[in-house]
This record gives C-alpha cells, structure tokens and sequence, in this order.
C-alpha cells in the first residue's frame, strides 16, 4: 500500500478512516499494520448509515467468515452483521464532500493517489 500520509500532511489534509470494530480491534488493526493516521469507530455502522453506505452480510458470506473463524458481532461489539461500503471521502472544512468514490465490490479502491490528486485539486 502507498503511504499517503505525508503527501496530504504537506496539503494541510488529515487522513483518516472509519470502521464499525470495537477499540480493541482498531488497536489491534493499527499496530499490525503500522498505521500512521487515525482509525475512528463507527458504532453500529450508524454515521456510514447516515449516509448510505451500509449492507448486510448475505447469509452464504456469513457461512464463510464462519469457516474463517470471523464473527462481526464479536469484532464489532454488536448484533448485527453488517458492513459499511467500501467509500473514500475528500470534505472540507466546511463540512462539504468534494469528491467520493465509493463501490460495494470490496475489492476495488481507487488509488491512494488518488486521493492526494482530488485534494490538489480544490
């Protein structure tokens, strides 16, 4: 993966990403792959609810995270198994989303450079 960080660091852009796991998770993701920006909680997918940006795990994937030993409710700290869409987000600081790319094929992300394009781009 390409670290981006300091690229947006230099725009005077802050990195983060936002994820529905308990803290213990986040922790755990952070340190195991060294992550150097903030890794938010997204209690019950409720503010990637908000935007719509949520599903629910289909009942044949829930089978497979099964055979791989991995529990959303437990990871996550709830009941309920779903997932926020896969979404890269540029805002202001005003509040305003400038650009999105966003697709429920968890497989496909755009870029990181993406990323510091569309912020050069403001």
């Amino acid at each position: 993966m390409c670290d981006i960080v300091d690229d947006l660091s230099e725009l005077n852009t802050t990195m983060v990403a936002i994820s529905p796991q308990n803290q213990a998770k986040n922790k755990e993701l952070v340190e195991k792959h060294k992550l150097s920006f903030d890794l938010l909680r997204d209690e019950g997918n409720a503010y990637c609810s908000e935007l719509g940006i949520v599903f629910e795990v289909a009942p044949e994937i829930k089978e497979i995270y099964d055979g791989f030993g991995i529990s959303l409710p437990e990871s996550n700290g709830e009941d309920s198994w779903t997932l926020p869409i896969p979404t890269r987000l540029v805002v202001t600081p005003d509040g305003i989303v400038r650009a999105a790319d966003t697709d429920p094929n968890h497989t496909t992300r755009p870029e990181p450079q993406k990323t510091v394009d569309d912020v050069k781009a403001l």
